[in-house]
């Protein structure tokens, strides 16, 4: 009466699924390592701001800076751990590059609140030093992902080919027309 499903069908599928698993896999490495690096740049930013008289834009600078060394250990040791180990000085020129950008981004929006809301007082700067992070770790996200840690193309071609070959096709049920 209904037809049973067929291998080709379901393929489609399964390598979605292992595509979506692998993403989801990345971006909880990411969250953990950002995580941690989030935690330092908060502690880092509120010990120099309350150790030194420096002004807040430049606390979080120097906090940022600290936090982008640790997450480039992180990064490349545990969540890219696998990806592309060649070309290691294009890659620290890469993420120092988008790193920077994510420092402009993340401080801007903090300076933005400092100095054109007059917003200073030690729980706003740590409110918008933390939606400044959340803003500029979209942005490294995506730009670490797609030009730092990139993909090893010949892995993902093995690993695609593997999965063809590890595919068991489906038992036909008796009684079950194929069209």
């Amino acid at each position: 009466m209904g037809s049973a499903t067929s291998g080709p069908r379901s393929r489609p599928r399964s390598a979605f699924r292992r595509r979506f698993d692998l993403l989801f896999r990345e971006v909880a490495k990411f969250g953990a390592v950002g995580g941690a690096g989030l935690l330092v740049n908060l502690l880092v930013f509120n010990l120099v701001r309350h150790v030194t008289d420096l002004q807040v834009v430049r606390a979080s600078v120097i906090a940022t800076v600290v936090a982008i060394v640790f997450n480039y250990i992180g990064f490349r040791y545990f969540t890219y751990r696998d990806r592309d180990k060649g070309g290691r000085t294009k890659e620290l020129t890469l993420f120092l590059l988008f790193s920077a950008v994510g420092l402009v981004i993340e401080n801007g929006v903090l300076y933005a609140a400092t100095y054109g809301f007059g917003w200073d007082s030690p729980l706003q700067s740590n409110v918008f030093k933390f939606l400044g992070i959340g803003v500029a770790t979209l942005f490294r996200f995506w730009s670490y992902r797609t030009w730092v840690f990139r993909t090893l193309p010949a892995r993902e071609a093995v690993a695609s080919a593997e999965s063809f070959l590890d595919e068991e096709p489906e038992p036909r049920r008796a009684g079950a027309r194929v069209n």
